[in-house]
């Protein structure tokens, strides 16, 4: 479990394939001696095992799966990568619970200054589109963020100068892709609902 509050800039070093499919290999100075092998560390959002890790540097094995949701199969050298640590089970929940379940990766529509603060508008697949909800949280790239508008076909979040400083949405653009992770409540809330109905009928 996660709270989608970025604790490090990761930058790429290399993505391939070794013998047992694709290895992510990143740099991340301030947390990697903090972190074991084995543990869970959030890459752009996406729940990833630490396979080793060497100096300042940690690899993840990728499964098929992964590389086929999410974005990291677009990494390449010195990308930077939106790092978190798993929650301890005494840690603090500023942001939301994020499971680091990516469930697509989506385009951005538009990346616009807006005074001191940023508009950043992502398409919302319709297959995922009854999860989002205006002042809801969504978790994008990892980031813990509330949903400000919503419509037939995107959303719409703000960003402000310190989430764009220290995470990669500094260097977002139109077109790129972000990985998305919809609202925990509302996909356990839908399942419920489905149970009702199937038992009604």
């Amino acid at each position: 479990m996660f709270t989608g509050l970025i604790e490090e800039l990761g930058s790429v070093l290399s993505l391939a394939a070794n013998q047992r499919g694709p290895r992510l290999q990143i740099a991340a100075p301030r947390l990697a001696e903090k972190i074991q092998i084995g543990d869970s560390v959030a890459v752009n959002g996406c729940c990833l095992t630490v396979a080793a890790r060497q100096g300042d540097q940690l690899a993840f094995d990728l499964l098929e799966e992964t590389i086929a949701r999410t974005n990291l199969k677009t990494l390449r050298r010195d990308d930077r990568v939106n790092l978190e640590r798993a929650l301890a089970a005494d840690g603090r929940l500023d942001g939301h619970f994020v499971q680091g379940h990516v469930d697509c990766a989506a385009r951005i529509l538009a990346l616009e200054e807006s005074g001191a603060d940023w508009r950043l508008e992502v398409e919302l697949p319709a297959e995922f589109a009854h999860y989002v909800a205006c002042k809801g949280s969504i978790a994008l790239n990892g980031i813990s963020l509330t949903v400000a508008e919503v419509s037939p076909q995107s959303f719409t979040v703000w960003i402000i100068p310190h989430t764009k400083t220290e995470t990669n949405l500094g260097t977002a653009r139109a077109g790129d892709l972000v990985n998305l992770e919809f609202d925990l409540l509302a996909k356990y809330l839908e399942r419920m609902l489905d149970r009702r109905i199937v038992r009604s009928e």
